[in-house]
């Protein structure tokens, strides 16, 4: 009973948080069964490939349900999507292959120290007036609440970028989300609230794939899995809500904290 309530929060929770910044909610769910693996013993179970598996097919469902939630306020940027999908759809294959070589430690140590990184990438200067850095490539003009933006993203760059986070997607179980979403707002000057909705847009998509080669490999523990999805599904919507109502530096803001609590977290355990 004890192991239903607390999947059912974490579920949640973490769909909550990952939806309000884009980040599909993996960056949280990941490191809180490894967390409680080391505290519980109903969560002895606990292994980075099964891990992954639960995060990934969570994240259909918080994907899902995210991306209803912001399709309906039309905050998200379909064919920028569809770009990103072409590259993190094999890519997600590919990760989900190589997570099977990882152990518990070294998988926390690289998945800790990539989220400092990003992190610390919101903290750089900006370009001024939030100007893109790239002049070719495919131009796009997107209206919220009545406001355009206008940004330009390189086909070919954005197809590697896309592939990079889509490998370290089904390697991590993180959806994307955390990578792709600072990378459209760093790199791209997307506005935040069309990076965290098009990003759920995306993760929904690409986790499909790689939740199916996680399926092939033996890696998913149904039974358990199943705790986590209506929580997530829940939460996703939620955090659709909350983000509607936040402003653009909120919703950085939150992205920082998320990621820098997580890698400092997770770089202790894998050292430890």
């Amino acid at each position: 009973m004890v192991f239903v309530i607390i999947s059912l929060i974490i579920g949640f929770l973490t769909a909550f948080a990952g939806s309000i910044a884009g980040l599909g909610g993996g960056v949280i769910l990941v490191p809180s069964l490894l967390f409680l693996s080391d505290y519980f013993d109903s969560f002895s179970w606990v292994t980075p490939q099964r891990i992954v598996a639960i995060s990934l097919i969570v994240m259909i469902f918080t994907g899902m349900s995210s991306a209803i939630s912001y399709i309906r306020h039309k905050r998200v940027d379909f064919k920028l999507g569809a770009l990103f999908l072409v590259g993190s759809i094999p890519g997600g294959i590919a990760g989900a292959y190589i997570n099977g070589f990882l152990d518990a430690d070294v998988f926390s140590l690289i998945f800790g120290g990539i989220m400092i990184f990003v992190s610390l990438l919101f903290f750089l200067p900006r370009r001024q007036g939030g100007s893109s850095l790239f002049k070719k490539g495919m131009e796009r003009v997107k209206t919220v609440a009545g406001e355009d933006y206008h940004y330009t993203v390189p086909i070919s760059l954005g197809m590697v970028l896309a592939f990079l986070v889509g490998t370290l997607s089904g390697l991590l179980g993180i959806g994307g989300g955390s990578l792709m979403v600072p990378a459209m707002i760093l790199l791209f000057q997307i506005p935040p609230h069309i990076a965290t909705a098009t990003s759920m847009f995306m993760i929904f998509f690409a986790v499909i794939p790689s939740s199916i080669t996680h399926i092939g490999l033996g890696h998913v523990d149904w039974f358990r899995t199943l705790f986590f999805i209506p929580g997530a599904y829940l939460g996703g919507m939620t955090g659709a809500y909350v983000n509607r109502r936040m402003n653009a530096k909120s919703v950085e803001w939150v992205l920082r904290i998320l990621l820098i609590l997580i890698g400092i977290r997770l770089i202790s355990q894998g050292l430890g």
